[in-house]
């Protein structure tokens, strides 16, 4: 890693309060593109737009990358170009004249209320020793819309069981926020808290025990990754088969409280989203839905 990427990567961590996994990822792109220009005998001062051009050709037939992929690097890169341009690396940035390609318009997938019930329903029927854990997980993910990053960040100081609110502290969007949880959610985190929590940490011998409210099996700090095996364990233990992923039960969360009336602002405000431009894609998915739904089920004409 350069000294400038580095910097970079500090820059988006202290001063744009991004969270470790989205550095993480910033870095990933970094060093990507830092590898291309390595074969190429280049340095970060000679990209024009025919390095760029020839970057997406080599990320798209030849690594095979979506479009999708492309998009998201293209992104990065050029906000770390906006940098060096800033800090006086360079005197224009490249990527300003290079269009990302075109992706066609996807929306999130969603579980209906009556899929969230059936696999809450299925998972509880659990008798393991990790179906408590999983409830508590599965209730806050869809009845709050937490982000995977911000569910294994929980502490139980985090958790208001008076008010029956969560404080989600800071990640994307650099603010803390309040979001509130129902009966049921309060039910399971209790449960999980009481019982199967102090099983898990009684099996980790650190000195230092974790304070986040999610743990392992081994009872050490839940990860992103972990929260993702997690959902896929809980469809083979449960037949359910979703296709779970934190980011699923958040979208179902949105679309869910948006069909019932909720405001856009208001949700806005519960997923933590600084636009609301952002959270406008759960109106799109909304209407894609009726769409579907209408597709699905008004009669044919024949002839």
């Amino acid at each position: 890693m350069t000294e400038a990427e580095g910097s970079y990567l500090n820059y988006l961590k202290n001063a744009r309060g991004y969270s470790a996994l989205t550095v993480e990822n910033y870095g990933r792109d970094l060093e990507r593109f830092s590898s291309f220009l390595s074969r190429e005998n280049l340095n970060v001062t000679e990209v024009d737009e025919n390095v760029i051009r020839a970057f997406l050709a080599d990320e798209l037939w030849n690594k095979k990358e979506s479009k999708r992929s492309c998009q998201r690097r293209m992104s990065s890169l050029r906000g770390f170009y906006d940098y060096l341009v800033r800090e006086g690396y360079l005197t224009f940035n490249p990527f300003r004249f290079v269009r990302s390609p075109k992706t066609e318009i996807t929306y999130p997938s969603r579980l209906f209320p009556a899929d969230v019930a059936k696999l809450l329903k299925a998972n509880a029927l659990r008798s393991d020793a990790l179906a408590m854990r999983d409830q508590a997980i599965l209730e806050l993910l869809y009845s709050c819309g937490l982000r995977a990053s911000e569910l294994v960040s929980l502490t139980i100081l985090n958790i208001d069981f008076s008010t029956k609110t969560l404080m989600v502290k800071k990640g994307k969007g650099n603010k803390d926020r309040v979001v509130p949880f129902g009966e049921n959610a309060a039910k399971a985190i209790k449960t999980y808290g009481s019982k199967s929590r102090l099983d898990l940490l009684a099996k980790n011998h650190s000195a230092n025990k974790p304070r986040e409210f999610f743990l392992n099996a081994k009872g050490g700090k839940l990860t992103v990754r972990g929260l993702e095996y997690i959902l896929k364990s809980v469809e083979e233990k449960t037949g359910m088969r979703f296709g779970l992923h934190p980011h699923e039960l958040r979208h179902s969360f949105a679309t869910n409280m948006l069909e019932n009336g909720a405001d856009l602002r208001l949700i806005q405000e519960l997923l933590g989203h600084e636009s609301i431009n952002t959270t406008q894609v759960y109106t799109h998915l909304s209407q894609k839905d009726l769409t579907d739904q209408y597709s699905a089920f008004f009669p044919k004409r024949k002839g």
